[in-house]
């Protein structure tokens, strides 16, 4: 496989590392609508205990499980996107892989190899390369 190849592949597969981490970011958006949701129906018990009964009832009925996105509660905007973006993206990125032979991050690897002190501590090409024993000093210093 040429060096034009190995560019090629590793750039879409940084633009899915991405993509990756704009799906996180909704799992988070996810989690903390989720959470404010069930912030905000403890508001709403607290202002009926304080005898703010209106306010109360306009919360717990115009905000506690409103849609965030018109028709969409976050699992959903989740969901949409999975199957509109990212689920083809990974296909994509998949299918380019295999110009490398189904290998993941060959680009970098070639980094890695162009650029450590071979022999140096630190600087091993694979953990095989490790003494026994040698990565579990290494994690206790």
């Amino acid at each position: 496989m040429g060096g034009a190849t190995i560019e090629a592949v590793g750039k879409l597969s940084e633009a899915m590392e991405t993509v990756e981490i704009a799906r996180g970011h909704l799992y988070a958006f996810h989690q903390l609508s989720g959470h404010a949701d069930f912030q905000v129906e403890d508001a709403v018990e607290l202002l009926r205990a304080a005898g703010h009964e209106d306010l109360a009832a306009d919360l717990d009925r115009e905000l506690v499980g409103r849609n965030v996105l018109p028709g969409r509660w976050t699992f959903q905007v989740i969901e949409d996107y999975a199957r509109t973006y990212y689920e083809p993206f990974q296909a994509f990125e998949e299918r380019a892989r295999a110009l490398t032979g189904g290998h993941r991050h060959v680009f970098e690897a070639g980094l890695k190899r162009e650029r450590r002190s071979a022999d140096e501590p630190g600087h091993e090409g694979d953990p095989a390369d490790l003494e026994p024993g040698a990565s579990e000093i290494a994690t206790q210093e």
